[in-house]
């Protein structure tokens, strides 16, 4: 794990990176290299992906990112990165894998009340993807509108959203 964190720092080769985040993505099936992976800043440098420019690395980053983030302590970590998230889901071509695995990502994220003020001017946003996106995308976008609605503190930030 330690070699494919260093390798993704240090190559600026989409497909060696693409490669290396799929691999990171499945190590972090398992709980233990959850750990390790956050103690060795791995989640920070997986983040760093998320700014890279080829759409198959910025998925990768958010698909390992999801998997990642099924620890709570992980979490604490990856919340750093929700703006950008909402950001790139906001960018990313309608119904397209990068927005999809954000969307993942968001939903996993949203769980917990914890990081929902960090989502809540996406809200609108999320209202246009379910108007607009296809059933994938919908089915995607309810799982993070129904996380947030559960939050009495996103109430009013929901009934408002501009549409």
């Amino acid at each position: 794990l330690q070699k494919l964190i260093h390798l993704l720092q240090a190559t600026d080769d989409p497909l060696i990176q693409e490669q290396a985040l799929i691999t990171l993505s499945n190590s972090a099936a398992f709980s233990v290299n959850q750990d390790i992976i956050r103690n060795l800043d791995g989640l920070s440098v997986i983040g760093g992906m998320l700014s890279n420019c080829t759409p198959k690395v910025k998925e990768k980053a958010l698909n390992a990112l999801n998997n990642l983030s099924m620890n709570i302590k992980n979490q604490e970590e990856i919340q750093v990165f929700i703006t950008q998230v909402c950001r790139t889901v906001e960018s990313a071509p309608l119904n397209s894998d990068v927005q999809l695995a954000g969307l993942r990502l968001l939903t996993n994220m949203s769980v917990t009340s914890d990081y929902h003020q960090k989502m809540k001017n996406s809200i609108p946003c999320f209202l246009r993807l379910l108007s607009e996106g296809t059933e994938r995308t919908q089915i995607q976008v309810l799982k993070v509108l129904v996380n947030l609605s559960a939050n009495p503190a996103m109430t009013k930030h929901l009934l408002r959203a501009q549409v």
